[in-house]
């Protein structure tokens, strides 16, 4: 049999209709022009996408086919198409064209496709090279490509550049913001949000591009930046579109026309993508990234979310490419496709539902496991007391609340959580503190990856770490952040991160307003309460500082305490002499965290305030108690650099905890003549 290379004279491509699958079988027409170099090719293509080969290349051939077009008009079209006779016709849109015209070489319509084309132009070039061959492999691009970018087109963008102010040595990202499915389209808030990132770099030059039904989207993004940017939004044909793609040092896009073409033309890409299955469809560029959010229903590649919320595309933020952005512009070495560290994990748990302060010393582990995995989804879970901690975590897409008091409560209620769980499909969790209901429930949620501690039914876990938090040797936060150092995920900031709210502010800014307490006021606050009696300072003594450092330096006194602490905070503004404002029981956790924000100094027994403000950077003077090793400042006490740790020894061969025989001796013993000499250490004696 003759080889198809001196055979074929005459070739009928028929692509696809929208813009962006036209441009995925570019590769395969790039293919048979190189294969067949004497051959006249002709291509039949939808209206929208003609612009592609308006000016000809080659020998080519184009055919503006409707496919909403009469019957009768098709048959003709058909008949016209029959007296060519061709020597092979790739048909890439299954239509007509490929059951009605005969001819030597052809797709195979029901070709079985390998596992390994998984991308839609692999697919498409796969089916063509099948046509004549069986590859055992992919050909490599031909350098040739089937655009043809005129002189005109070219020198068109370089005026409109120039006119602009935008030179050769500028570096212009160029933005499409828009796309025709609202499903594809990413917030143009969040545009805004990203742009702010950058624009200021050096060099840097940002150019909207788009079609005209994205001009509103454009409009807003380049209003708000006030003639920052350039808008060329609908400006552009797409071939001119592609002459400015070429300059570009980055493109950032949503799933769209544009993405193909950037890719085709090898740019660096950056796509948000949302229901669409990004292995199919996803930018192929040498340099590209996808940015997403891998919720338990996505890719699901449908027009319209069924659920009413398009959380797949919702849930990512401006933050989750500043980095990579930052990378690109920077020339870092890029990364082909989505980067993920092995194990790849895609959706993560993770898991601590204890007090406050052992949340928040856990949040170093949520910003870890996001810099390791830019794009997976993060959920959290956490009791309900301890989700203002984590809520506004820029660095966690979701918050699970566990009610074990209240919703999911017994038996019903924790297999009630257990499938809530289960529907989430999480590759791994994360347990950081172990509890036997906690092991039990992830085993029960079926989470493929189980990592913790191998203390209360630690046997349920997939992967165990010896529990050596007893012994007191190291911070809490460091215990939690070495169940995921056991996957080999380390953290380069081990700062606990504590979400600031805006209607928290103004709730605070309003209630020191009204108690008298100025801006430029110097603010004490101090929390006399704690979860055991085995924390608690005595009353009278916080009594006497806040009377002495009121005297001394002129603080103002604020009490803060959680509602089972209120005749606590009664007791002590009984006993001041100075006025004092009492905000015990009145505070939710946000709430407290920006009241702690306005003060000059904290005073607190070791509790969960303790670590809210040292996060904020408030000096602090944590008050300890008993001896034990795993509840000494070193596991426990405050992390940030303004910090001041009081405890003494009393002697005691065994810490009895709460059945203590000497009244507590260990706490009683630090006076407060000890919290005055720490707090001079801070300079705040006139």
């Amino acid at each position: 049999m003759k080889s198809p290379d001196t055979q074929i004279r005459k070739i009928l491509f028929v692509t696809l209709s929208n813009i962006g699958d036209v441009i995925l079988t570019l590769p395969a027409l790039d293919y048979l022009k190189s294969r067949f170099p004497m051959a006249a090719i002709t291509v039949i293509c939808g209206p929208r996408a003609k612009g592609l080969f308006a000016h000809g290349y080659l020998n080519e051939h184009l055919l503006v086919y409707d496919k909403h077009c009469p019957f009768l008009q098709k048959l003709q079209f058909l008949s016209k198409l029959r007296k060519e006779k061709f020597d092979a016709v790739i048909d890439l849109r299954n239509s007509i064209f490929g059951v009605f015209l005969l001819a030597p070489y052809r797709i195979l319509p029901f070709l079985r496709i390998p596992k390994s084309s998984v991308h839609m132009k692999d697919r498409h070039l796969y089916r063509v090279v099948r046509a004549f061959d069986r590859p055992i492999s992919l050909p490599q691009a031909p350098a040739q490509r089937s655009i043809f970018l005129s002189d005109n087109d070219r020198d068109y963008i370089k005026t409109l550049l120039t006119q602009h102010g935008i030179g050769e040595n500028d570096r212009i990202v160029v933005i499409s913001a828009g796309a025709r499915s609202h499903t594809k389209r990413w917030g143009k808030e969040k545009y805004l949000a990203l742009i702010h990132s950058f624009i200021d770099q050096a060099g840097i030059k940002i150019i909207l591009v788009g079609e005209k039904d994205d001009a509103g989207v454009s409009s807003f993004i380049s209003a708000q930046l006030k003639g920052r940017i350039l808008d060329l939004t609908g400006l552009t044909t797409i071939t001119q579109l592609a002459c400015l793609l070429q300059k570009a040092a980055l493109v950032i896009t949503n799933d769209s026309a544009n993405l193909h073409l950037a890719s085709y033309l090898d740019r660096p890409v950056i796509a948000f993508f949302g229901p669409t299955d990004e292995m199919k469809y996803g930018p192929w560029s040498s340099h590209s990234l996808v940015i997403k959010k891998d919720i338990y229903c996505r890719p699901c590649q449908k027009a319209q979310c069924k659920f009413g919320h398009l959380h797949c595309l919702s849930l990512i933020k401006a933050h989750d490419a500043e980095a990579a952005v930052r990378s690109f512009l920077a020339q870092a070495a890029l990364i082909s496709r989505t980067p993920y560290p092995s194990p790849d994990f895609k959706r993560i748990l993770i898991v601590r539902t204890d007090r406050i302060g052992d949340v928040l010393l856990s949040t170093p582990v949520i910003k870890a496991l996001r810099q390791a995995y830019p794009c997976a989804y993060i959920a959290m879970t956490v009791a309900p007391y301890a989700a203002d901690i984590v809520e506004g975590n820029p660095y966690l897409d979701e918050i699970i609340i566990f009610a074990k008091e209240s919703r999911d409560k017994g038996l019903i209620g924790n297999f009630r959580f257990v499938r809530r769980l289960r529907r989430q499909k999480f590759d791994v969790c994360f347990v950081l503190h172990p509890t036997t209901r906690l092991h039990l429930l992830m085993y029960l949620a079926r989470v493929p990856r189980r990592v913790g501690y191998n203390r209360k039914l630690g046997f349920l876990l997939t992967d165990r770490i010896v529990h050596k938090k007893q012994t007191g040797e190291k911070h809490e936060s460091e215990y939690s952040l070495d169940v995921i150092r056991y996957l080999g995920i380390e953290a380069d900031d081990n700062n606990p991160f504590m979400p600031i709210r805006q209607e928290s502010e103004a709730w605070a800014e309003t209630q020191l307003q009204n108690a008298g307490i100025r801006s430029d006021d110097k603010i004490l606050a101090i929390h006399p309460g704690a979860s055991c009696r085995s924390k608690l300072w005595p009353e009278e003594n916080f009594a006497s500082v806040c009377d002495q450092l009121t005297e001394r330096v002129g603080f103002k006194v604020v009490v803060v305490a959680g509602p089972k602490d209120t005749e606590i905070a009664e007791r002590i503004l009984a006993r001041m002499r100075h006025r004092a404002v009492n905000f015990a029981g009145k505070t939710s956790v946000s709430q407290l965290a920006s009241l702690l924000k306005r003060c000059s100094l904290f005073i607190s027994n070791d509790s969960g305030p303790v670590h809210i403000a040292s996060a904020l950077g408030i000096p602090v003077v944590a008050i300890f108690g008993r001896s034990q090793n795993g509840l000494s400042p070193v596991r426990w006490g405050p992390l940030g650099e303004k910090s001041a740790v009081l405890r003494k020894n009393v002697g005691c061969v065994e810490c009895l905890a709460h059945n203590c025989k000497k009244e507590f001796a260990c706490i009683r013993a630090i006076t407060p003549d000890d919290v005055i000499k720490a707090v001079a250490d801070f300079n705040y004696y006139l």
